[in-house]
């Protein structure tokens, strides 16, 4: 028995230490892609009608903005824009009375070249008459060129108003806050009644239906994983609770960085690890922040 015994302690040694290799490759964190939500507008919140917990649909309005004072603002925009169409000036209409006198004066200057081809009037008189149809032509002009300016001037701020007006209608339109994705309501940070400021958080969504194991593996792992590869993810619930999830690496950090306090690896001396994403369908379970393993 003496002799058998220094043969059977190795094994028995080498057993223990196979046994204690633990059952899995990576370790990490479940993660969700998450949004918050904020206010764009200033204003007293007139609704905020999502609790915690609450599951809300892409498109699905949020909050609502009190929009008083803009919609004041853009009434006397539009206001404004119509009084300055308005007062445009008629060129045509104010152009008419030295037009006709223009016509009258070419008449005119028609009659006096007639008589002065048949001696009945003077150089001095048909001059004089050219002179004046030059001078009423001259004043056209003017009159023209200072109509059309103002009109101009007119038609460009009637523009600048426009913009105006589409831009406090934008303002408008962000005062509803809608939810781009399907998610569920994570943190709420406001209530009615209270007031909003742009940028100020009104709720954190985040999208628990489809989140991520982020696990890191060491650098001599790197060669058995690639990004689309199936893999096994372990949550782990407490206890004896454990759950197999089918899982799918979609992505794999370019870098690597040094391992976080809270994640273990097979390999306890790797100091530089990569970040992996692992996409878990989640049934329902799954809750963010919860330890879990991946298993090649």
């Amino acid at each position: 028995m003496k002799h058998i015994f220094p043969f059977i302690l190795p094994a028995l040694l080498s057993l223990a230490a196979c046994s204690s290799k633990p059952d899995y490759d990576a370790t990490g964190i479940f993660e969700a892609t998450t949004v918050t939500l904020s206010a764009e507008t200033s204003g007293r919140i007139l609704s905020l009608d999502v609790t915690e917990g609450d599951t809300v649909r892409a498109g699905q309005t949020v909050a609502v903005v009190d929009t008083t004072i803009l919609s004041l603002q853009l009434r006397q925009l539009e206001s404004q824009k119509l009084s300055a169409e308005t007062s445009a000036p008629d060129i045509t209409a104010q152009a008419a009375s030295l037009r006709s006198q223009i016509a009258h004066q070419k008449h005119e200057c028609d009659r006096f070249a007639r008589l002065l081809a048949d001696g009945a009037t003077t150089q001095k008189q048909y001059d004089d008459a050219r002179a004046a149809l030059t001078a009423m032509q001259g004043q056209l002009d003017a009159l023209l060129s200072t109509l059309g300016k103002n009109r101009s001037s007119i038609s460009d701020n009637a523009v600048a108003l426009q913009y105006q007006k589409e831009q406090i209608a934008e303002q408008i339109a962000r005062s509803t806050v809608t939810t781009p994705i399907d998610a569920t309501v994570l943190v709420k940070y406001a209530e009615p009644g209270e007031f909003a400021m742009p940028g100020r958080q009104l709720v954190k969504l985040a999208d628990l239906g489809h989140i991520y194991l982020r696990s890191y593996f060491t650098v001599s792992q790197l060669a058995s994983i690639k990004l689309g590869q199936e893999v096994t993810v372990i949550a782990d619930f407490g206890g004896d609770e454990r759950y197999e999830y089918p899982g799918t690496i979609t992505w794999i950090a370019e870098e690597s960085e040094f391992t976080p306090k809270s994640i273990q690896t097979p390999d306890s001396r790797a100091n530089l690890v990569y970040a992996v994403k692992v996409a878990v369908k989640n049934d329902g379970r799954l809750k963010l922040g919860q330890y879990g393993e991946v298993r090649l």
